[in-house]
C-alpha cells in the first residue's frame, strides 16, 4: 500500500535531511505505530505518506503509484484513499458537527447519504451532537468527530498524528478502540504517537500491530508484533 525505497526528505534551509534512506512497506490491512522523539519527523513521515510532501530522493509509491509522477488531480484522488486525523482537529465553527463531517463529500461533489452519515455519527458515539457547533464539543468529542470526517469517504487507509495527545486516558482508549475496529474491517492504520502506554494498550485489544521508530533520521522496525 505504501512503499518507500531509499527515501530521504529535508526542509529547505533545515540543515540537511530530516529523514533519510528509508526503505519500508506498510502492507494493506496492517496496523503500525510510529514513535520517536519530538521533532524527529513523525509528522513529516505521515505527510510523505499522503503526498503532502514529496521525497527529495528515492521512490515513494502509494497504492501502486509512483507519487512523484502523479499530477495534481492524481494526488487529489490518492488523498481520497487516505483519511487523516490530526492532534488538533480543526472545524468550521459556524457549521453543525454533521455538516463538518460530511464536508469532504460536499467538496468532492458527492451526494451525502444521510442514513450512512447518521450511522457514522452513531459509530463514533456522536449521534446526539449532530446539530451541535464545534466550539461546544469536548476534546474527546472533537477527536471522534474528526475521525468520522476522516473516514466519511471510505478510505483504504487512516493515518493519525498524535490523536490522543490532548485527551485523558479514558477518551484515548475510546479513540484507540475505534481505530482498532477500522483495522479489523480491513483498513490500514498508521498512528504516530509518543505515548508508549497507548501502544501497550493495543496489546490488550488483541490487535496485531507493529512499531516503527524514528532513530538516527531513519525509520526502523522497533520489535516484534505486539
Amino acid at each position: 500500500m505504501i512503499e518507500m525505497q531509499d527515501v530521504s526528505f529535508g526542509y529547505r534551509g533545515g540543515g540537511g535531511a530530516l529523514l533519510s534512506n528509508m526503505t519500508l512497506t506498510l502492507p494493506a490491512g496492517s496496523f503500525h505505530f510510529l514513535t520517536g522523539p519530538s521533532g524527529s519527523g513523525k509528522t513529516s513521515f505521515l505527510r510523505l505518506c499522503y503526498a503532502d510532501l514529496l521525497p527529495d530522493t528515492g521512490q515513494l509509491s502509494a497504492f501502486g503509484q509512483d507519487v512523484a509522477k502523479l499530477s495534481r488531480d492524481g494526488i487529489a484522488m490518492l488523498r481520497r484513499k487516505i483519511g487523516v486525523l490530526h492532534q488538533d482537529a480543526q472545524f468550521l465553527d459556524h457549521l453543525p458537527v454533521a455538516e463538518n463531517i460530511a464536508l469532504p463529500l460536499s467538496v468532492a461533489g458527492q451526494q451525502v447519504d444521510m442514513q450512512a452519515l447518521k450511522d457514522l455519527l452513531g459509530w463514533v458515539a456522536m449521534g446526539g451532537h449532530a446539530r451541535a457547533l464545534p466550539p461546544s464539543l469536548s476534546g474527546g468529542e472533537r477527536q471522534r468527530a474528526a475521525l468520522a470526517r476522516a473516514v466519511i469517504m471510505s478510505p483504504d487507509m487512516v493515518m493519525a498524528d498524535e490523536p490522543t495527545g490532548n485527551l485523558d486516558w479514558e477518551m484515548s482508549m475510546r479513540l484507540l478502540q475505534l481505530l482498532v475496529e477500522l483495522n479489523r474491517s480491513g483498513k490500514t492504520i498508521l498512528v504516530a504517537t509518543h505515548d508508549m502506554d497507548l501502544i501497550r494498550a493495543a496489546r490488550q485489544m488483541e490487535v496485531q500491530a507493529r512499531v516503527l521508530r524514528i532513530q538516527g533520521k531513519r525509520v526502523q522496525l522497533a520489535g516484534a508484533d505486539l
